[in-house]
């Protein structure tokens, strides 16, 4: 049985406790709510950027190798994570060492050495070269429909940041952005696995007791919208084009974010979802299709992603808004809703055997303020029904939510295709459904 406990430590940082006895290893994580959206265009990639370079020793354990051994010698991996509104340093451990474990943790986030700043520079230059073609342009799908969807606001920058502000960064900046965000309130520690909660809780007491700071500020909030439809086509000399097609979406606290991971499935969710059938099994032009739904605090996105030849493109984009435009109109058939559902439920179960995702669903579901268990979500998605799920598609994917992104060798001919079917979307897209009619 999963059993979660949390608690408050007098210097305001939250702990939490997710007890799996049956298990024989543990997860261990803290999460910070800064991310991307916390900087600024001067700034942007810089807490990513902080997230790198607290691997880079400490004052107890002074080099990279140092901290990575030490690591490991509690049976851990490192790993750490930066997204728009988190940052998260997690590791597999032992059960009899979490103590350890968290020490060290603490030791990353209130000790760290900040050396090797050039040497990391020159590693995350590398990194976003692999988003930026020989011109100088952006070229990851996911950036640029950011772009769209947030046009010059910090949710629409890339999270690693630009050449220019990476290449900026000093030892000040990072020292800056530790004593803004890096605070006791601003943080969750948690444990998962064969742990007992109030070792948990008193093992944190001893690693961070002595952590203090002011309350961390707010992000800049995401403004503005859209009232038609948007595409974006960016050259690259690849062999594909890699196609995004981004609609505009909900928040994550929106009541309509169920009936979305639901959509998702029927979308994209496997070998039975309706774009692998009608891509892949029917036409033969892409190897895989996905999609993938980002909330945040105030917006979101539901973006469906794929790679296809040239001479495919407006096939593909033809299919897409087909499927896209048919969840709209019809209800989803009650064998294939139930299909989909079930399989939600299986993976829920699953999720009970693992740590790691035990970590994610009550840690950083208490930093953002949305702690659910699985029975939760469970019964939440029983009670969805395809009426609820018509409804939202039909909010979803309305015409003035979407931002289409093309990257790779396109033809101007093939690009006038795109717009066409992209106009023609929106004319078809019946008034009744669309939100803004």
């Amino acid at each position: 049985m999963i059993t979660s406990r949390s608690t408050t430590l007098s210097n305001g940082l939250r702990v939490v406790a997710v007890e799996m006895p049956h298990l024989h290893s543990a997860e261990i994580a803290v999460y910070l709510k800064v991310g991307g959206r916390n900087d600024s265009r001067s700034t942007a990639g810089l807490a990513h950027f902080l997230e790198h370079m607290l691997f880079r020793g400490t004052s107890e354990h002074p080099t990279s190798l140092e901290l990575e051994t030490a690591f490991e010698a509690l049976g851990g991996n490192v790993n750490a994570a930066t997204d728009e509104e988190s940052t998260c340093y997690y590791t597999r451990i032992h059960p009899r060492h979490v103590a350890e474990g968290f020490r060290l943790f603490s030791s990353m986030l209130l000790r760290p050495a900040l050396a090797g700043l050039e040497v990391e520079k020159r590693i995350i230059t590398e990194e976003a070269l692999e988003d930026i073609n020989e011109r100088g342009e952006e070229i990851n799908p996911h950036n640029l429909a950011s772009r769209l969807l947030w046009p010059d606001q910090p949710l629409g920058m890339p999270t690693i940041g630009y050449l220019d502000t990476i290449a900026g960064f000093t030892v000040n900046d990072l020292r800056n952005h530790l004593a803004r965000y890096y605070v006791p309130s601003n943080a969750v520690a948690v444990a998962a696995g064969a742990i007992e909660a109030d070792r948990v809780f008193a093992a944190c007491a001893t690693a961070f007791g002595d952590w203090q700071g002011a309350p961390a500020p707010g992000a800049e909030p995401a403004t503005g919208g859209q009232k038609s439809a948007a595409t974006l086509f960016v050259r690259d000399s690849d062999s594909q084009v890699h196609l995004q097609l981004a609609f505009r979406g909900f928040a994550r606290q929106d009541r309509r974010i169920m009936p979305t991971r639901l959509l998702r499935r029927i979308l994209c969710g496997g070998g039975s979802s309706r774009l692998h059938l009608a891509l892949r099994e029917e036409l033969g032009i892409v190897y895989a299709v996905d999609a993938s739904i980002s909330a945040y605090e105030e917006t979101g996105s539901f973006a469906i992603e794929l790679s296809t030849a040239q001479e495919n493109l407006p096939l593909a984009v033809a299919r897409v808004l087909e499927e896209t435009g048919r969840l709209a109109r019809e209800p989803v058939p009650a064998q294939e809703l139930e299909r989909v559902r079930q399989g939600y439920f299986f993976d829920l179960e699953y999720s009970r055997d693992s740590t790691y995702e035990m970590q994610v669903r009550y840690g950083w579901g208490e930093l953002m303020g949305m702690v659910r268990d699985t029975e939760e979500d469970r019964a939440e998605a029983a009670s969805i029904d395809a009426a609820t799920v018509q409804s939202t598609a039909a909010v979803l994917f309305a015409p003035e939510n979407l931002n289409l992104v093309a990257v790779g060798p396109w033809r101007a001919d093939m690009k006038r295709q795109v717009e066409k079917l992209v106009k023609a979307y929106a004319r078809d897209f019946p008034c009744a459904l669309s939100c803004r009619c």
